[in-house]
């Protein structure tokens, strides 16, 4: 049996990249003359999307301390589901607002290949055997 993989420190890694490519956009002349005039084209950034936005948000947020605390069937399924919706909404982004920018290209490639080592290791984790392993 090997231990399964810790992913703490993919999610940590993931939340940085996430977060340094929002200060980055903060940066772009075009992304914020958007913000100012109440977001990108087809895409208006009222309560209801800061509201989903901080939900979708606070999935690898909240997977930082499951990944560490939960047992390890259920920091499996857990790895799985929110690396898999993650990724879902990473791909989708490109569907939404303006075109992508070159740092969000760069940054989305990174945090897509880090959600999928997430899954991937999560998938490949060897499991305990139930009679050893009461707790999980």
């Amino acid at each position: 049996m090997t231990t399964p993989a810790r992913s703490t420190h993919f999610w940590i890694f993931l939340v940085a990249n996430y977060l340094y490519c929002d200060v980055l956009s903060l940066m772009d002349p075009t992304f914020l003359q958007a913000q100012v005039q109440g977001g990108p084209p087809g895409m208006p950034m009222g309560q209801g999307f800061l509201l989903f936005a901080g939900i979708l948000m606070e999935i690898p947020i909240a997977m930082i301390l499951l990944a560490e605390r939960l047992p390890v069937r259920p920091r499996r399924r857990a790895n799985i589901a929110a690396g898999s919706v993650m990724i879902s909404v990473q791909v989708g982004s490109f569907a939404f607002g303006s075109a992508p920018t070159l740092h969000y290209w760069f940054f989305s490639a990174i945090e897509i290949a880090t959600l999928s080592a997430i899954v991937w290791t999560a998938w490949k984790t060897t499991l305990p055997d139930a009679a050893t392993a009461p707790g999980d």
